[in-house]
């Protein structure tokens, strides 16, 4: 019997089938407004049980990319109403991924008075980020944060939350993975502080679990999930010899808050080293909730690994060149080949224009 094209409870929506549209920077909204030409991109994606949208800021100060989406402004929640319409009209769901990108930022990309946060003072040394009005630039040292920043921006995190609501969306997913803001306070590389905020794994998860607690509190268990990439390596994320024990913890500290999922990225087919089976299985015995797995999955594996090793199966780039993804697996259909030089530049060019079956 094929679980993937079956109907999956996910809180308080069904699911049409178990394919995920997973997160993926796409750089298209400009002046930091969604777009009606999103609105096409993420409506020609319905056919996935869940879309979860691109990064999407809860604050100036987390606009680290270019033509980056936030949620933080009326403007901006008023922008995605259209997007989540055209998702729902399709049959679709869609949860907001809220992306604050700390460190990972340069001061060309962020509006003015914005600041470059993180939890120390701690650049990214193995990278650089681009920017429209000077190209590739260094990525600069960040300030370090206070309390008052902590609070500030944990403030911010659940309001983008509530505001993910008022614009439709079924849920958030809170972006712990990738290097970014969320991921800065996990890691012992980025998060050097000597406070209740740093040093070992129950201070430096203690952010991370402030901000899924209180998202939780504010629009509910079942509307909130998760994104973690244990052994993730991007963005000057390097291993360390503690992290199987540190994501243990967070998995038991996470099934105690109970958001309704954990999303867990594996990016060895990028390059990045494999996320061990037994990490996975560690959060599929200890989470006891919905379990997202991604990572260079076809539809071959994503069958195989479901229900045993996850409940739903996200997918990234196959997604951007094959808006009916679904439909092609189903029916073992040819597959279109994504055009990497438009991933990230303006217009409609490798983004709303790739062809579906006939």
């Amino acid at each position: 019997m094929s679980h993937l094209f079956t109907e999956y409870r996910l809180g308080d929506v069904v699911l049409k089938n178990r394919i995920v549209m997973a997160p993926m920077t796409r750089c298209r909204a400009e002046g930091n407004l969604p777009s009606d030409l999103m609105r096409t991109y993420y409506q020609q994606r319905a056919s996935a049980g869940l879309i979860i949208t691109e990064g999407t800021s809860p604050s100036p100060n987390g606009l680290g990319y270019a033509r980056m989406p936030g949620i933080f402004s009326s403007e901006q929640v008023e922008a995605w109403k259209p997007i989540t319409e055209a998702i729902h009209a399709q049959g679709g769901h869609v949860f907001v991924q809220i992306m604050h990108t700390g460190r990972v930022s340069h001061p060309l990309n962020l509006p003015a008075g914005a600041r470059l946060l993180a939890p120390s003072a701690v650049p990214v040394t193995d990278g650089q980020m681009y920017t429209d009005s000077e190209g590739m630039q260094p990525l600069p040292v960040p300030e370090a944060m206070t309390l008052d920043d902590i609070r500030t921006t944990l403030d911010e995190y659940v309001q983008a939350a509530r505001n993910a609501v008022e614009a439709g969306f079924d849920g958030v997913e809170l972006h712990a993975a990738n290097g970014y803001l969320l991921e800065q306070f996990i890691r012992p590389n980025s998060n050097r502080r000597e406070d209740e905020y740093g040093g070992a794994i129950e201070n430096r998860a203690r952010f991370v679990l402030e901000v899924v607690q209180a998202a939780c509190d504010a629009i509910g268990h079942h509307k909130v999930g998760i994104r973690l990439s244990p052994y993730g390596v991007v963005n000057d994320m390097p291993f360390y010899d503690d992290m199987e024990a540190d994501y243990t913890y967070l998995a038991q500290e996470l099934d105690n808050i109970d958001p309704v999922y954990v999303h867990l990225v594996d990016h060895s087919a990028m390059g990045a080293p494999e996320v061990p089976a037994e990490i996975k299985e560690i959060f599929r015995d200890e989470f006891c909730n919905t379990l997202i797995l991604s990572g260079g999955y076809d539809a071959e594996r994503a069958e195989g690994d479901i229900p045993a090793r996850a409940d739903l199966i996200a997918v990234g780039r196959p997604f951007i060149a094959n808006p009916d993804l679904p439909e092609r697996w189903k029916n073992n259909a040819p597959m279109n080949e994504p055009d990497y030089d438009t991933f990230y530049t303006p217009g409609e060019k490798g983004y709303t224009d790739y062809p579906t079956l006939e």
